[in-house]
């Protein structure tokens, strides 16, 4: 009985779905379907990683997570939010998540499919280019 109580225990003790997180994503229900879901400042300059980023970027994340990671409402959610800063989502999170695909857990858009045609070194890249917008909208 006691390895049920300990199951028992560990389930009791994980937080409950848009309960115990500090970082909500926004109501969204005032957005069009398409909409970026958040306003992006762009740094005066971008790194030349950066720049090799952006352009991965634009080829294999855009289409979903919008133009300079704003997101799309009803599509994918915005990288260039609190919830994607580094301390909370790792660079190799955004590796492991481009390789193996996402369950949905802070945003209700679905599951993220992997991506095909990246390498490690091209996501790598593409976080360099999130993590310098997100640096300039003041996201550390």
């Amino acid at each position: 009985m006691l390895g049920g109580a300990v199951v028992y225990w560990n389930i009791a003790q994980q937080p409950q779905q848009g309960m115990g997180h500090s970082m909500l994503p926004p109501d969204t229900s005032d957005l069009d379907s398409g909409a970026p879901i958040v306003e992006i400042s762009l740094p005066a300059e971008l790194s030349d990683q950066a720049q090799m980023g952006k352009r991965a970027y634009e080829a294999k994340c855009a289409e979903c997570h919008g133009k300079n990671a704003a997101g799309q409402n009803g599509v994918a959610p915005p990288l260039v939010h609190k919830i994607y800063e580094p301390n909370h989502h790792s660079d190799m999170a955004f590796v492991m998540a481009a390789k193996n695909g996402v369950r949905a857990h802070h945003w209700n858009f679905g599951n993220m499919p992997p991506v095909e045609g990246l390498t490690d070194g091209d996501v790598k890249l593409i976080a360099r280019y999130v993590r310098e917008l997100q640096r300039e909208n003041g996201i550390n």
